[in-house]
């Protein structure tokens, strides 16, 4: 466990310092000539090949729930205490297609909840989230709200596990299906008041064969809409998010703040509700993380 805790705590020390390191290192570009050439090599010397931070960039060393996780393996204990990490990336593939000024993207995110505090360290879940979306400017002189945006995205979500649910252990102990999924459509409509930006957000999943689905209750508990409340205060930033479903009045809310460090940020998040993860996704869990963010 020593070991796994002294890579996450040197991961968070190489990012605090990498952009010292990268400054030192430098090429002399005026004698290329070639203007295509010396663009590519400052793109090059700049790691500037188009990715952006998508969704928060961040690694919580320390999240704590009150009741340890359950494992649906046989001898295999998670604690409750772990670890989580999340890598966000965003590239735009596109421009003002139609005129209206829209961008076109497509995104990856991965987040992991790692049982660094655990006997073997194990990874207890990731989720993997590609996206493909189109955002249109709105232009709105309104003098309170102002309507800035709409987004319409095309979505992925998974666990990655394959399904398990007719394993069954030497014990005759059923494993239960691991295998978590989701194939969505969502809208997200973002307003805006001085410094506080306001996103609501609805989404559809794919229609599915409930007896070939992994999830079939899955919205019952992650819920079809959500409101975001991101207000900024000088340096300080803070984030509320509701999300459910009005029908089982099930759902969660999550809070985080945030304040910059010398190249990254401090980060703290609270979270309490259903779908923290999708292999819980029907289990209720209040959590505390607190760790650092590369990206807001």
């Amino acid at each position: 466990m020593k070991d796994y805790l002294s890579i996450v705590l040197l991961f968070i020390a190489v990012s605090l310092y990498a952009n010292d390191v990268s400054d030192d290192v430098t090429c002399d570009l005026d004698e290329v000539k070639s203007v295509k050439t010396k663009s590519s090599m400052q793109k090059w010397l700049d790691h500037d090949f188009g990715l952006r931070p998508y969704k928060v960039n961040y690694i919580l060393p320390y999240a704590f729930r009150e009741d340890a996780y359950e494992s649906n393996i046989p001898s295999l204990e998670y604690k409750n205490i772990e670890a989580e990490l999340q890598i966000s990336l965003q590239l735009q593939v596109g421009n003002d297609i139609f005129g209206l000024g829209e961008k076109y993207y497509v995104s990856y995110t991965q987040q992991a909840f790692w049982q660094i505090y655990a006997e073997s360290a194990p990874i207890r879940e990731t989720t993997y989230n590609p996206e493909a979306f189109v955002i249109f400017p709105i232009e709105d002189d309104d003098d309170y709200f102002r309507f800035r945006s709409l987004k319409f995205a095309l979505a992925h979500l998974s666990n990655g596990q394959a399904n398990t649910k007719d394993v069954v252990f030497d014990n005759n102990q059923a494993l239960g299906n691991l295998s978590r999924s989701v194939n969505y459509v969502y809208t997200t409509l973002r307003l805006q008041h001085k410094s506080i930006v306001l996103d609501l957000e609805a989404w559809i999943p794919f229609p599915e064969d409930p007896e070939k689905s992994d999830n079939v209750d899955l919205m019952d508990y992650w819920g079809y809409t959500s409101a975001k409340v991101t207000y900024f205060l000088d340096e300080h930033m803070f984030t509320l998010k509701g999300r459910g479903n009005f029908g089982t009045r099930k759902g969660a809310v999550e809070a985080t703040y945030s304040y910059p460090l010398i190249h990254n940020y401090f980060f703290a998040k609270v979270f309490s509700g259903y779908g923290e993860s999708l292999i819980d996704y029907d289990e209720y869990i209040t959590k505390v993380s607190v760790g650092f963010s590369f990206s807001r």
